[in-house]
Order: C-alpha cells, then sequence, then structure tokens
C-alpha cells in the first residue's frame, strides 16, 4: 500500500504536481494550535501564543493559524507582506528581527503591527519618528540575551551572551534603552522577550532563563520604575526526526516555566506578566514531508548514493547544521531496510554541484530504482522558507492535504519566474 498523508495517496500527489513536493497534513497543524490552546491558553490566565513565522509561512497557513487563535511572529517585511495579504489582523502580529531596515519599521508602523520587539538601540529612535508621523504610539517590546548557552547547535542558540541577538543582560545598553522608551511619548514599553535556541527536548534552559529574567526584572523595578507587564519567552519546543515518535507534548515546557514564573513573581513581589510564547516549528514540522522522485543510484566500495530529482536548494537544513531525517519509499513506507554486504553506508543526496548537497546520511532505505519516489519524514519547518534558487532550479510548489482533499497552497515556480526581473 502506498504512503497515505492526511488520506491522500503520496504516489497520486507525485504523478499530479510533480516532485519534489512540500505536502502539509493541516490537520496536524490544526491539532498542534487546539494543543496549546488547551493546555496554555485556557490553563495560564493572561496568555498569548504567537506563531514563529520564519519556520514555515505561506498565506494560506496565515488563514489557519488566525483560524486556530493564535498571532504571528514575523522577522521580515516579506512575512509581513504575506500575512497581512492574507488578511491577518496586524494587532496580532509580532516584527522580530536583529537588523530591521528603516522601511520595514516604517511599514510596520503604518500597518499597525502589534508589537514591534527592538533588537538595537537605534531601532527606538527610528520607531519613535515613524510612530510620531503616524499620530499614536507604537507598542514595544525589548529583546534580552538572558546569559544561558542552550543545549543544541551553535547555529540555532540564540540566549548565549554575545548573542547577535538582542540586548545584553547587563551592561548599560539595557537600562539606557528603556529610559528612553520610557520618556517617549511614542513608545509604548509593554516588556521584554527572550529565546533561547531551538530544537531543545528538556526544560533546564528554560527555566535558568525565567530565573535570570526575573532577577533583571527585579532589577528594573527597583532603579528604574519599570514594570515588565508582558513577557515573551520564546519558543525552541524540539521536533522530532522519527514519525514513529511524537514529540513532546507542549505542558511539558510550558508548566515548567509558567510556575517558575509564577513562584518567582511571588517570591520578588513581582507582577506576574502577560506571558507570550512563541513556536514555530513544533507546529509545522511533524506535518510536512517532502516528496522525492529518485533519478539515479550510485554504488561504490564504501557508499551507495541515492540521487533525487531536489536537495540542498529546497532544503538546505543538513548543508546548514547537520539536520537528521528518515526517509521512506512510498510505494511500500513499511518495506525492510536493504540489507547491503560489508557495511556500506547509504547516502541520499541531491542535484547541486555541492558536495555537501546532503539530505540524509546513512540511511536506512529498501531497494530503489531509479523513477522510484520517497517521502522525507518531518521536514515541514525551514524548508520552504529556507529554499532557494541555487543552480537556478525552481522552488517546489506547496500541497496542503486534510481529510482526503488536496490543494495547491503555493504554486511550484515556472522557468518564467526564475528570470523574473532581470534584464539583458
Amino acid at each position: 500500500m502506498n504512503l497515505i498523508w492526511g488520506g491522500v495517496d503520496c504516489l497520486e500527489l507525485a504523478e499530479k504536481f510533480g516532485t519534489p513536493l512540500y505536502v502539509y497534513d493541516t490537520g496536524i497543524i490544526r491539532a498542534r494550535c487546539r494543543e496549546l490552546r488547551d493546555t496554555f491558553l485556557n490553563r495560564w490566565p493572561n496568555t498569548r501564543v504567537r506563531y514563529a513565522a520564519k519556520a514555515f509561512l505561506v498565506k494560506a497557513l496565515a488563514k489557519i493559524i488566525h483560524d486556530e487563535g493564535l498571532g504571528l511572529d514575523v522577522v521580515s517585511m516579506g512575512e509581513m507582506y504575506t500575512a497581512l495579504s492574507a488578511g491577518f489582523p496586524p494587532e496580532w502580529i509580532e516584527f522580530n528581527g536583529n537588523a530591521k531596515s528603516r522601511e520595514e519599521i516604517a511599514y510596520a508602523v503604518r500597518s499597525g503591527i502589534g508589537r514591534i520587539i527592538v533588537d538595537h538601540p537605534d531601532e527606538l529612535k527610528t520607531i519613535e519618528h515613524f510612530a510620531q508621523e503616524a499620530g499614536r504610539p507604537q507598542k514595544i517590546m525589548i529583546r534580552v540575551a538572558p546569559g544561558v548557552d542552550a543545549h543544541t547547535h551553535a547555529y540555532i542558540a540564540t540566549g548565549q551572551t554575545g548573542s547577535k541577538f538582542g540586548f545584553p543582560n547587563e551592561g548599560p545598553m539595557l537600562p539606557q534603552a528603556i529610559t528612553y522608551a520610557q520618556n517617549s511619548k511614542y513608545i509604548d514599553l509593554r516588556g521584554l522577550h527572550f529565546h533561547v535556541g531551538s530544537q531543545l527536548f528538556d526544560t533546564d534552559d528554560y527555566v535558568k532563563a525565567i530565573g535570570k529574567i526575573l532577577e533583571l526584572m527585579k532589577n528594573l523595578k527597583d532603579t528604574l520604575g519599570f514594570t515588565v507587564h508582558e513577557l515573551n519567552v520564546g519558543g525552541g519546543f524540539g521536533a522530532v526526526i522519527s514519525p514513529k515518535v511524537s514529540a513532546m507534548h507542549s505542558e511539558f515546557y510550558t508548566e515548567p516555566m509558567m510556575k517558575a514564573l509564577i513562584e518567582g513573581c511571588g517570591r520578588l513581589g513581582l507582577e506576574v506578566p502577560r506571558v507570550i510564547l512563541e513556536p514555530g516549528r513544533w507546529i509545522v514540522s511533524e506535518a510536512g514531508i517532502t516528496l522525492y522522485t529518485v533519478e539515479n543510484i550510485k554504488e561504490l566500495p564504501k557508499v551507495t548514493y541515492i540521487a533525487v530529482d531536489g536537495g540542498m536548494a529546497d532544503n538546505p537544513r543538513y548543508a546548514l547544521y547537520q539536520a537528521e531525517y528518515e526517509a521512506v519509499k512510498v510505494s511500500d513506507p513499511e518495506a525492510e531496510p536493504y540489507d547491503r554486504d560489508g557495511g556500506t553506508h547509504v547516502s541520499v543526496v541531491g542535484k547541486c554541484c555541492e558536495s555537501g548537497d546532503i539530505l540524509i546520511e546513512d540511511a536506512k532505505l529498501p531497494f530503489l530504482e531509479a523513477g522510484d519516489v520517497i517521502a522525507l519524514y518531518n521536514s515541514g519547518a525551514y524548508t520552504f522558507s529556507m529554499a532557494s534558487n541555487y543552480n537556478t532550479l525552481a522552488r517546489p510548489a506547496v500541497v496542503f492535504v486534510e481529510e482526503g482533499k488536496a490543494r495547491i497552497a503555493a504554486e511550484r515556480q515556472s522557468l518564467e519566474d526564475l528570470v523574473r526581473g532581470q534584464a539583458v
């Protein structure tokens, strides 16, 4: 029996829409959103969830996120525009990022974006300027690097001392920024933001960060009279590799954080702030698979290369930080891995002219032939959003499936798309 995803035959999807192809079971996405509502929003008063759009965003997904009662965290004008063009309410959007341009800040203020997460002192003057032009204060939060070295790959750790993100937890930069915001009638400083990193599978780093932020909140109240009314604790919930293993439930992360925050606020005499959660990968990763067609198989003495019609152009995560995946043969997803003699390793590789164009090393796959279709599991996050046109390859289409129905969420790029805007 062929692989079924969201009630749809994946071999039929490959034949109808071509490969490479991103396929999302939107039922899984909705289930994750509802889990967050049940275990976080409905359990803890004065809370919000903002989906981290950088993990994956198309207009159809923005519609689902809004329908499920979640907001958005965006990091570029393009993400803002995508959300707004889908009818997403601007007040439910937060604009994050460490190098915002004046043009982006102006667009955010004029669009009525709910919060701008300030990452650099110069942003305050820019926000103030455009808020004055708009004739209304702009709500902001200030991002802080709490000084926690997360247990994850260095490229996806963000809360350590010396991070490119946020204001240092210590030193004069943060107090000076808060004082500036307090004295401006066009800036409404609501609170603080932090994010310790991605792909975290325990809660120690979150609890450590909460402890450091509580100390900071107490110090800011005592020295500047500033009360943190809102605290964005980031995201980073770990997404698993194997489809046979489910990711941790959301309360595994949220319960220790909320209990540490509430206990700490009581101990220090602080107001418990509104808490904003910012998951991305955890919501969409397991919902997505990527379909590839095998182009050829090259058997060498020590390694067998399974070359497919995509690769690092549509999924650069292995090349960036050695992300791991599992794959199956779509026409026989339960087939046992082919037993190759002599300890030969199997690598699924792409078609780009790079030795690092690898999707899976040491893959456990059955016997395959050219023309077979494979599915890369748990590839719903940071694939479409990271895709490029390297080697002038077209970005794949995105198909949403649910309850046996399939629909195009983003069309495959055409050859005309690849040269649009170019001049001779």
